[in-house]
């Protein structure tokens, strides 16, 4: 099972920019499709960003499409989500998931599907 470290969280002002990146271990990283996911307080984890293992399609939800961008580098098993932008109600933990299944160009959604998980890191956007 693939594990998963976040890093790149902070502070930042609204309008402000930050780049998270998710370093996994393991050889077979290009298997697995990768989510972001984020939790506010006293909100429920919600869907982010997605990418598929080619990194051919990715997916947004509504609130972040054409302000952040999902990518990822397999030969450094990492995969970043570049937030522009931000407001203060992108303030959240905000969690890396791998989902190994599906093919090349699956991008997978639901927090269900996703069997490995980060242990988080905090965004915090201030106004």
């Amino acid at each position: 099972q693939v594990q998963l470290v976040e890093s790149g969280g902070g502070l930042v002002q609204a309008g402000g920019s930050l780049r998270l990146s998710c370093a996994a271990s393991g050889r077979t990283f290009s298997s697995y499709a990768m989510g972001w996911f984020r939790q506010a307080p006293g909100k429920e984890r919600e869907f982010v960003a997605a990418i598929s293992r080619s990194a051919g399609n990715t997916a947004y939800t509504d609130s972040v499409k054409g302000r952040f961008t999902s990518s990822r580098d397999n030969a450094k098993n990492t995969v970043y989500l570049q937030m522009n932008s931000l407001k203060p109600e992108d303030t959240a933990i905000y969690y890396c998931a791998a989902y190994r299944a599906g093919g090349s160009s699956y991008v997978p959604m639901r927090a269900p599907d996703f069997h490995s998980w980060g242990q988080g890191t905090q965004v915090t956007v201030s106004s």
